[in-house]
């Protein structure tokens, strides 16, 4: 008989909101910004360029290679002293990017769940990226959230599920996570202890060569199931 429930992480891109959209907005908006205020840098980095460049500046700075709001950041400084322009610029232009990257919508049944989950169980917030549940408006269902910059690894890194654990102040086994990425959510998590679920809203083929998650759920009303029979 398994450990009965503790607490539930979630992942937050692609599991609580479409985020492709989300970005290709943040993208449009930054270059649009660029364009009036920093002109140089408009006719000389595109948008595909700039993708160019963060890969440059993750390589050459693999021990922050987890912490995209660095990379982002510093692809921005480089590009502002590498056209002439004042380095300082960069923040203004970052935080446009950042303000747009936190603006998302939500899926459909995502509030009405957060609302009944954090009822039943503390839930953390568990990401690679850069969206703030705070800055999203959705803090308030969280009782904690922890990102790649802040501890210093990115899933599937252990050493990320490892800080949730502490966090949580819970055993692995006792904890629920829950993501759509199988390699960073699924096989990351079941790797460190923790019970693991498969965000899968497109009907997407699990890779053959990893080991499936204890559960799979297309939407977050099938997790309040689950969560009900494992608390």
């Amino acid at each position: 008989m398994k450990t009965k429930l503790c607490a539930v992480s979630l992942d937050l891109d692609n599991t609580l909101w479409d985020t492709p959209p989300v970005l290709e907005r943040a993208e449009t908006v930054l270059t649009s910004w660029l364009a009036a205020h920093a002109p140089q840098v408009h006719q000389r980095y595109s948008t595909a360029a700039f993708r160019e460049l963060r890969s440059v500046i993750a390589q050459a700075h693999p021990h922050r290679s987890h912490d995209m709001t660095f990379i982002r950041a510093e692809s921005l400084r480089h590009a502002m002293r590498e056209t002439g322009v004042q380095e300082a610029l960069a923040e203004a232009a970052f935080e446009i990017f950042l303000e747009e990257r936190n603006r998302i919508t939500l899926f459909d049944e995502a509030p009405a769940v957060l609302a009944q989950l954090c009822q039943r169980l503390p839930v953390y917030a568990l990401t690679n990226g850069n969206a703030c549940v705070h800055r999203v408006g959705i803090g308030h269902f969280f009782a904690g959230s922890l990102d790649a910059a802040g501890v210093g690894a990115a899933k599937p890194d252990a050493l990320i599920f490892e800080a949730l654990v502490r966090h949580a102040n819970a055993l692995p086994g006792t904890i629920l996570h829950v993501g759509d990425d199988a390699l960073a959510d699924v096989q990351g998590a079941r790797l460190a202890g923790l019970r693991t679920v498969w965000m899968n809203r497109n009907q997407s083929q699990w890779p053959a060569e990893l080991r499936k998650a204890d559960y799979e759920i297309a939407d977050l009303n099938q997790l309040l199931t689950i969560v009900d029979a494992l608390a």
